[in-house]
């Protein structure tokens, strides 16, 4: 009977500000683990922060930070927030084929959920987008395999 490891990755917030919400927000980098950001003007639907799975290093001068993902595998994703309301918090993961183009996304409202990236998936985006929220403290994103049930017998 093999034994199955849950693979987990721990997305933290840096300090450089390429993908982040800037106009209006007051975002204070307390430690790797927490964050807080304030924006009491920004609209629902407005992405927050951004994270990539690839990024050129010329352009963007930022290296990827997120891990490379598998199709065949389904994933659960608990971001690690603080705020009065959960639910004002919206995790976006947008699929990317080899050309750049989109091929699928998923929403999770919430702190947590699960997905599953296109069989195509070359690369992806994770976006934290405010659905009303104006005020939190971020500490991390984790994203976890969901062992599948078929192996583990």
């Amino acid at each position: 009977m093999a034994e199955q490891k849950n693979i987990s990755w721990k997305i933290y917030w840096t300090d450089y500000t390429t993908g982040s919400y800037l106009y209006g927000s007051e975002i204070t980098f307390h430690d790797k683990n927490h964050v807080e950001f304030e924006n009491r003007l920004m609209p629902p639907g407005t992405v927050i922060n951004s994270w990539y799975s690839r990024t050129n290093f010329q352009s963007q001068k930022i290296e990827p930070s997120l891990p490379i993902i598998d199709g065949e595998i389904r994933y659960k994703i608990c971001a690690n927030i603080d705020t009065e309301n959960a639910s004002e918090i919206l995790i976006r993961l947008v699929y990317f084929d080899r050309y750049g183009e989109e091929i699928g996304n998923d929403v999770i409202t919430g702190l947590m959920g699960e997905f599953q990236c296109p069989l195509r998936t070359y690369s992806y985006e994770l976006q934290l987008i405010s659905g009303g929220v104006t005020r939190m403290d971020f500490h991390s994103i984790i994203i976890q395999e969901v062992p599948d049930e078929d192996n583990s017998k």
